[in-house]
């Protein structure tokens, strides 16, 4: 999580995660997608709002979903601010949202590994922390997001290869979905990684010499 994404938005207010390296590979996934004009698009977790308004600008009808209220405020404003329509929602991932169906679904969730402090995130961990394995909401995700796709459509998730790609494969596959990575990447790390580096390493999801992180984009279909 760190580096420069051209994903750009116009405002991020404190305590919100700003567009970075992780973005930009799932805005990038969604522009070769190039989901056609009216496409129904769910971003859950918007935070500043990038990925809505990247769909937005696409002529996609677009809802977003944050649990954060600062979120929600900077993507509301940020969707004011670029004249784009986007419907945006507080809530806890689908909850505000459960009764529609999308042809697209971006998730860019929380992913990090964190040592168990003896209790959830809280803050602005909110935006990365994510459980002692990283899947904290990545599990729910693939188990809730499945049921809300159209027939042909598409989940698109960005996270680390420290949280466990064949696992999110495992899972949406399960679920009746064809899944595949469809993008990597490798970032330097970021202030976060660095923190805890010698933590991942003890729990060997750090090679000793590693001073990278790959992060990769899943692509799962709705076939029927």
């Amino acid at each position: 999580m760190t580096g420069y994404s051209r994903t750009v938005i116009a405002l991020v207010l404190p305590g919100v995660y700003a567009p970075q390296d992780d973005t930009e590979l799932l805005a990038e996934v969604l522009r070769e997608e190039d989901p056609p004009p009216g496409s129904r698009v769910l971003d859950v977790g918007t935070g500043s709002g990038a990925l809505a308004l990247e769909a937005a600008r696409r002529g996609a009808e677009v809802t977003a979903v944050d649990v954060s209220r600062r979120a929600v405020w900077t993507a509301r404003l940020n969707a004011w601010l670029t004249r784009l329509p986007v419907r945006i929602r507080r809530g806890n991932l689908f909850g505000p949202v459960g009764d529609r169906s999308y042809d697209v679904i971006l998730a860019n969730p929380p992913y990090v590994p964190a040592p168990d402090t003896g209790r959830g995130p809280h803050g602005r961990s909110r935006a990365w922390d994510a459980g002692h394995d990283g899947r904290l909401l990545l599990d729910r995700i693939c188990r809730d997001a499945p049921v809300l796709l159209r027939p042909g459509g598409l989940l698109l998730i960005v996270h680390s290869a420290l949280s466990g790609p064949d696992r999110t494969l495992e899972l949406l596959r399960a679920a009746g979905l064809k899944a595949a990575v469809v993008r990597r990447r490798w970032i330097a790390f970021g202030p976060v990684l660095r923190s805890r580096e010698e933590w991942l390493r003890r729990r060997g999801l750090l090679a000793t010499f590693d001073d990278r992180e790959e992060l990769v984009v899943i692509r799962a279909e709705r076939v029927r």
